[in-house]
C-alpha cells in the first residue's frame, strides 16, 4: 500500500495522522454497519484542499483508477467524532453502487496525530508494509 497521511484543520492546528499507523490500531476494532449518508465528508472537499490543489481531469482520472481497484471488505476508519479518517476511495466506490451502507470500524478516542502543522509534501514518503 503507497504511503498516505490523513489532515484535518483541528481549532488553528492542521493535524496529520500516518494512515499505515491507523490501519495497525484499528485492527483490534469491530466492524460496523454504517450508513454512506452518515459519513458527512461525501459532501465536502476532500481530495483538493492543499494550497493550489484544484480537481483536474487527470487528477479526477487518478482518483477513479484508484476507486475501481479498491475493495469494499476492508472497513474505512473513523475517528472517536465519527469523522473519515481513512477510505474515501472505498466510500465512493460504494456511492458509486448505490450502497445505503459500508463496512467501517470507528476508534472510542481519536489517536494523537503523528505530525502538527506540517505540509503534507514535507512529510517522508516511501512504501511501508501495514
Amino acid at each position: 500500500m503507497r504511503k498516505q497521511y490523513h489532515s484535518r484543520l483541528v481549532g488553528s492546528d492542521t493535524c496529520v495522522w500516518d494512515v499505515h499507523k491507523l490501519i495497525r490500531a484499528a485492527k483490534c476494532l469491530d466492524v460496523l454497519d454504517v450508513p454512506i449518508d452518515d459519513i458527512s465528508e461525501i459532501d465536502e472537499n476532500w481530495w483538493y484542499q492543499e494550497p493550489g490543489a484544484i480537481p483536474t481531469p487527470r487528477s479526477l482520472a487518478h482518483h477513479m483508477a484508484l476507486v475501481k481497484e479498491t475493495d469494499l471488505t476492508y472497513p474505512v476508519i473513523l475517528c472517536a467524532e465519527g469523522r473519515l479518517m481513512d477510505g474515501m476511495h472505498r466510500v465512493v466506490k460504494a456511492l458509486t453502487e448505490h450502497r445505503e451502507h459500508i463496512r467501517a470500524v470507528r476508534f472510542p478516542v481519536t489517536p494523537v496525530p503523528d505530525f502538527v502543522n506540517v505540509l503534507l509534501a514535507d512529510l517522508p514518503y516511501f512504501d511501508e508494509d501495514i
